[in-house]
């Protein structure tokens, strides 16, 4: 005799308003990628601040921050302006993402490492990585 076996995928059904597929947790590589659209590509810092744990601690060679709000405000007063990056590599480990990226603006090139802590479905940290020579003036 011969069994069949039956798989039932659960599917989910995306809300128009917010775009989010509801039923789906965002994994760390997700966050990790949302938050480089949200800060590199549409400037949408509402929706960054709603991935980012209210206890967020950034860590750069340039600038630290020891909660979301802060962080969203920074970006507000100085809004990044001309940039780009192209992931090189992405990793993901448990509850953190890491994503190498060349990053670009006009008069600077520099490859960048960024590490996101996750935690509830939000990020928690992120430690920011790259050779600040790049931005010295020439």
């Amino acid at each position: 005799m011969i069994q069949s076996w039956q798989l039932t995928i659960p599917i989910y059904v995306a809300n128009a308003n917010s775009k989010k597929i509801e039923g789906y947790k965002m994994t760390p590589i997700d966050l990790a990628e949302k938050y480089m659209d949200c800060v590199f590509k549409t400037g949408n810092l509402e929706e960054l601040r709603n991935i980012l744990s209210d206890e967020l601690q950034f860590r750069g060679p340039f600038f630290n921050f020891n909660s979301a709000d802060t962080y969203v405000d920074s970006l507000k007063n100085d809004p990044p302006v001309d940039f780009k990056y192209k992931i090189i590599k992405s990793y993901a480990n448990g509850s953190s993402a890491c994503l190498v990226y060349q990053f670009s603006k006009p008069g600077v090139s520099t490859s960048m490492a960024q590490i996101f802590e996750t935690m509830d479905g939000k990020i928690n940290s992120i430690l920011l990585i790259f050779d600040t020579g790049a931005f010295r003036s020439k």
